[in-house]
């Protein structure tokens, strides 16, 4: 018997919204784990690795209860090899934007789906090209809130989408849920979507 439902482990309102969008059941569970990158650790490996700990951390939590998936995901904004995290702070988030401005970076978000059957990760791979920005703009940005709990201090679906002249890749990766790859998943644990009736 096919699972009703999915358990989201994410705190993530985007994540939420895009699950909505293609009409997937959900319910959240709430996990808190390190975050610090392994030494070496590529930003591939580094958002695969997360991914697939939060989902196992929610299968250990809700197991028993359902027996239904649990979905985690885990985003990195990459320029030059390096990961931008979320901002600590107003500098942190300029800095970002100005390292950002007029360049092209990497957004990988890996996906993961825990079941009985297993672990299964999928990566999303995009590239962004930012126009300038300069000092005072990325000054204003912060002021509106959206940068804070944002990696790489901006977020594609806000106020930040005037910044965007070019992406190659998945628009719902780059915000935090790849939809191509996840729909792909939840096919295989046999979670309904739209397309299966699953909207209402």
């Amino acid at each position: 018997m096919s699972p009703e439902f999915v358990y989201l482990a994410s705190g993530s309102p985007r994540r939420r919204e895009l699950l909505q969008q293609i009409g997937v059941s959900f319910r959240l569970l709430s996990n808190e784990l390190d975050e610090t990158p392994l030494r070496d650790e590529s930003p591939a490996a580094y958002v695969s690795r997360l991914a697939a700990a939060k989902s196992e951390a929610g299968w250990r939590q809700q197991r028993g209860a359902e027996g239904a998936p649990v979905l985690a995901a885990d985003t990195a904004v990459v320029l030059d090899g390096m990961i931008l995290g979320k901002p600590q702070h107003r500098a942190d988030a300029e800095n970002m934007l100005l390292g950002l401005s007029g360049r092209t970076h990497e957004v990988l978000t890996a996906v993961a789906l825990r079941s009985a059957a297993g672990a299964v990760v999928r990566l999303s791979r995009s590239l962004v090209t930012f126009r300038d920005i300069d000092a005072v703009e990325a000054a204003v940005y912060w002021d509106t809130g959206e940068a804070r709990d944002k990696a790489g201090a901006y977020a594609i679906q806000g106020y930040a989408a005037i910044f965007i002249t070019d992406l190659k890749g998945s628009y719902s990766g780059v915000m935090g849920l790849p939809l191509f790859e996840t729909a792909e998943l939840l096919k295989g644990a046999g979670i309904a979507h739209w397309r299966s009736g699953a909207a209402r």
